[in-house]
């Protein structure tokens, strides 16, 4: 082994396996597996031009000399985005921890108790801030979640609006910048008209069937939208309010005000700028809208036993059942951010957040009676953080930058500080220098804070809020350690046993390079600074768009879609917009194959198209006759085909070609999900195959970790047509010549986190990238191969070859009595987190090994299922207390002092012999989901609630 090549770290399987391996297959060589599995006519004929690989070591050389290129200025642009002090118990216990940041979505409850209570947290810390009734566990950005309660509040509009096709939504010309273009994107293929105005001069009638609210406003102004609220509620308009979740603390929160929706980012609470990402925004709500909040509701149900026990709720994956009739295709959330916010709560405790909000509040005070001792005048009486200044903005920007200070400079005569959490006394006076500077004045010495307060008065919070045990208990760094680690202990993460999630590939998270994003050179850049001083983000940036580039073989990159549903989205966007272009917006007939994600169906609907399904044969491949008589019956009208490659089963269609050449012939535009991408890199492309339009899921692919449940990453590769069309910003220069309004909040998305694909791509090369698509393919197949005779496997190539994932038909034991939901829970006794669940396919598992585990990992894996599969064969329907019928076994069953089932502990807790070495304990037996649905609790509630679940 070579210690210097990351690739002999990243893969798991040695040349010393490959015999046995391969014998396992059927093959005689690694060559002939590729050969049998992938299509010769579109295989890739030269390797990748790619950037020769670096050491571990010589990247870590590498990345802190790019950093050097970003410049950390004293930034009080504001915007939404703040600098802020993340506390070391979180960073050390959270975000640095595989723990936390290598899990997956928490669709095995049983296994994920500690990360479920976290977001519980997160949601009980914003509704109580908001005064809402119920909050969702995170969504991407704030003006996703901004455009997510437009697209709500549309949904919702009565039968009689939507008769009257009541479009009409008003929108505070105080919004964010980011948030107005996000509303932009999104209501124009839904045919939404927005109108901006003043809320106070607001001629609202019965034509609007909502309204966006900013509370503080982007200038930094408090108003009291109350009247508003009042006059929108008798036109039977539904109000949004985007909301400083910081200010909640000191503000009448908007759920008392009257508002149906609140919306914001957490990120000021421990969350790095990031250069724009990833952040948790939040979402909450009224009870009445439950059933249609976007994304994911952590809940409260019960166990078997009646303990307590939480767990995804209502619409879990609601774009997956409700495809094209979903409202929204979110699947990707902000776990890892959303735990840190809300173990930011926790730690600090109201009382903690109601200081540091005062402190910010005092010092944005100090600085207005500093700047009004100056003659400058503010332009609000009102304000929170950020004041808004009537000055020329040349006369200071200079100066500004000399000092190293960024302020938002709105206008050629206003401009924006926003103060934050780490604003000093020194800070203020150094900002005040700068305006004495360019008047030429001197100011008042700043030696004490003011004892001012620019709150109105009917507007100053007299409710509490957070009175939860939770956040009144772990204030010191022991304790908020202990609780960390205590919850750390309830999860099933990729730092205990593989997770072999078919289409959601949990790869190896290698730590160098995760070791950046601590590196403040990264982490404290806001996203809205000067682009030069951020040099560094941009040649990293710039480098990784051209690897994907390269490897997908297309014309150009956006790395702006912060999630692989979000680039579904922006990849049918410039569908879109391409067929405007050429005055054929009439194109609207999106085809799908039956097989596909659900949010494909999901974000067709919401990109204004019309969702046609194709049927797959009983190969599981697309069902070529009835793809050409639904091209042919559209063909007038046909915008995209929506296909994923290899296939959702699992497979590399030959015909691939030839359905990419049918589409173009009939106009349209071929979309690849990049779902699969594991199986394709080095090895052929999406340009390749004919696609127009792919996105990269990089929390699979490209090595992000999954956190839980998000940070994702879902960038956009385009061929030359679509270029021009790549999304913009409307305070960053970005995207094409011609570009769509903004996918995310950020121009970069998420760009904190890329560069973990960056080094990821690096540190491999193009031989150590096609190296691994190759071990992906061999170690799917070898777990075939174990398994043949066992399970079913549903769907192969033409020579029986999976491609990168693999699907097990457990169908047939139902005759036995058991569920493919049986073995899933019965895995966990075995150490093992479940594959996909009836995911494409009913009554299923779709298994992907990945290239990061090792031979020993995959046999341990086979043989707890070929374990099962025995106890299946035992097992008798209507037959009480089989083993796969009560798993998962918890400690407090096998320790119980009486035992009632046929079959003995050891059987139940250590079936295997391994297990004993590195036993996982679920910490809850089967969780009830009708019952938590029925009895919805999404907030920390006193004990006395919990013990009601028993009743």
């Amino acid at each position: 082994m070579k210690t210097d090549q990351f690739a002999s770290r990243h893969l798991g399987i040695r040349t010393r396996d490959l015999p046995l391996m391969l014998d396992t297959i059927g093959v005689d060589s690694l060559d002939t597996l590729i050969n049998e599995t992938v299509p010769d006519d579109i295989r890739l004929n030269a390797p990748m031009n790619l950037d020769a690989p670096m050491s571990e070591f010589e990247f870590l050389e590498h990345i802190r000399e790019m950093a050097a290129e970003n410049q950390i200025f004293k930034t009080y642009i504001g915007l939404g985005y703040h600098p802020c002090i993340t506390p070391s118990v979180i960073k050390r216990n959270i975000l640095e921890n595989p723990g936390w940041y290598t899990a997956y979505t928490p669709y095995q409850a049983e296994i994920a108790q500690g990360r479920l209570e976290a977001l519980i947290n997160f949601q009980t810390m914003v509704s109580d801030l908001t005064g809402m009734d119920l909050a969702n566990a995170s969504l991407l950005d704030e003006s996703t979640a901004a455009a997510e309660a437009m697209t709500m509040l549309f949904d919702l509009r009565s039968r009689d609006q939507k008769k009257r096709e009541c479009l009409r939504f008003f929108v505070d010309q105080s919004v964010l910048p980011q948030n107005l273009a996000l509303l932009e994107t999104r209501s124009a293929p839904l045919n939404i008209e927005l109108v901006t105005g003043t809320p106070d001069a607001a001629d609202l009638d019965d034509s609007y069937f909502g309204a966006l609210l900013q509370y503080p406003g982007a200038d930094g102004a408090i108003v009291n939208h109350q009247a508003f609220i009042e006059k929108a509620h008798s036109l039977d308009m539904k109000v949004t309010i985007a909301a400083d979740l910081l200010s909640l603390c000191l503000l009448v929160p908007p759920g008392a005000i009257g508002a149906d929706v609140v919306v914001g980012t957490t990120q000021r609470f421990g969350i790095p700028l990031g250069y724009g990402g990833p952040h948790a925004a939040y979402f909450a709500t009224r009870e009445d809208y439950k059933r249609h909040i976007p994304g994911r509701i952590i809940g409260i149900s019960k166990d078997v036993d009646g303990k307590p026990a939480m767990r995804m709720a209502l619409q879990t994956r609601e774009q997956h059942i409700k495809r094209d009739k979903a409202t929204s295709n979110i699947c990707t959330a902000q776990v890892l951010l959303a735990v840190m916010a809300g173990a930011y709560g926790v730690y600090h405790g109201p009382e903690g957040l109601k200081e540091i909000a005062n402190r910010i509040h005092v010092a944005t005070t100090t600085l207005a009676e500093g700047l009004e001792a100056l003659g400058i005048s503010l332009r609000h009486d009102f304000y929170f953080d950020t004041l808004s200044l009537e000055f020329p903005s040349e006369k200071v920007r200079s100066l500004a930058e000399q000092a190293e200070i960024n302020f938002f400079y709105r206008s050629e005569n206003e401009i924006l500080i926003s103060l934050n959490e780490t604003t000093s006394l020194s800070d203020v006076s150094d900002i005040l220098k700068i305006f004495e500077s360019a008047l030429d004045k001197k100011g008042i010495s700043l030696t004490q804070w003011s004892e001012k307060t620019a709150l109105p008065e009917e507007l100053r919070r007299t409710t509490g809020f957070m009175e939860q045990e939770v956040f009144n208990r772990y204030h010191s760094e022991t304790e908020l350690m202990r609780y960390l680690k205590k919850l750390e202990r309830k999860d099933l993460a990729l730092n205990h046993s593989m997770i072999s999630l078919g289409s959601c590939t949990m790869k190896l998270n290698a730590a160098s390079e995760m070791l950046p994003l601590s590196m403040a050179e990264w982490s404290n850049i806001h996203p809205f600074v000067p682009v030069e001083q951020a040099g560094g983000y941009h040649k990293m940036l710039r480098a990784l768009e051209d690897y994907l580039t390269e490897i997908t073989g297309f014309a150009a990159t956006s790395l702006q879609p912060n999630s692989g549903a979000q680039g579904e989205y922006s990849g049918l966007m410039l569908i879109r917009a391409y067929h405007e272009s050429r005055g054929e917006g009439h194109r609207n007939i999106c085809i799908i194959p039956a097989s596909a994600h659900g949010t494909n169906p999901a974000s067709a609907v919401m990109a204004g198209m019309k969702v046609v399904v194709t049927k797959t044969d009983e190969k599981g491949n697309i069902d070529l006759a009835d793809l050409e008589e639904k091209v042919e019956v559209h063909s007038a009208n046909l915008a995209a085909l929506m296909v994923t490659y290899p296939s959702t089963h699992g497979v590399f269609e030959s015909a691939i070609r030839k359905i990419t050449a049918l589409i173009h012939k009939h106009g349209g535009q071929v979309y690849m999900d990049g779902a699969n991408m594991n199986a394709q890199v080095g090895l052929t492309n999406p340009a390749i195959i004919g696609a127009d339009v792919c996105h990269l899921n990089l929390h699979k692919t490209f090595a992000i970790p999954h956190g839980g449940g998000g940070p994702g990453v879902g960038p956009i590769c385009v061929a030359p047509q679509l270029v021009e069309f790549l999304p913009g910003n409307p305070v960053i220069q970005t995207g094409g010549a011609n570009a769509i309004p903004a996918i995310s909040a950020a121009p970069w998305g998420s760009a904190l986190v890329c560069l973990i694909s960056y080094g990821y791509i690096r540190m491999l090369g193009a031989e150590g990238l096609t190296n691994a698509t190759r071990i992906a393919i061999l170690n799917a197949n070898y777990i075939a191969g174990r398994l043949k005779g066992a399970y079913p496997i549903l769907y192969t190539g033409e020579k029986g070859r999976a491609a990168h994932e693999m699907i097990i038909d457990c169908r047939p034991f139902k005759k036995h009595g058991v569920e493919v939901t049986d073995i899933a829970k019965r895995l966990i006794d075995y150490g093992f987190h479940a594959p996909t669940v009836s995911f494409p396919v009913a009554g299923t598992m779709m298994i992907e090994p990945t290239e990061s585990e090792n031979l020993e990992e995959l046999d341990r894996f086979c043989e707890a299922l070929l374990s099962i599969r025995a106890e299946i064969e035992v097992s008798e329907e209507n037959t009480p207390n089989m083993v796969l019928k009560n798993a998962p076994h918890t400690l407090d069953m096998v320790t119980a002092d009486t035992w009632e089932y046929p079959y003995s502990r050891k059987q139940a807790a250590f079936p295997l012999p391994y297990v004993g070495e590195n036993k996982f304990w679920p910490s809850v037996r089967r969780v009830d989901d009708a019952y938590g649905d029925r009895n919805l609790i999404c907030s920390c509630e006193p004990i006395e609630a919990y013990a009601e679940l028993e009743h």
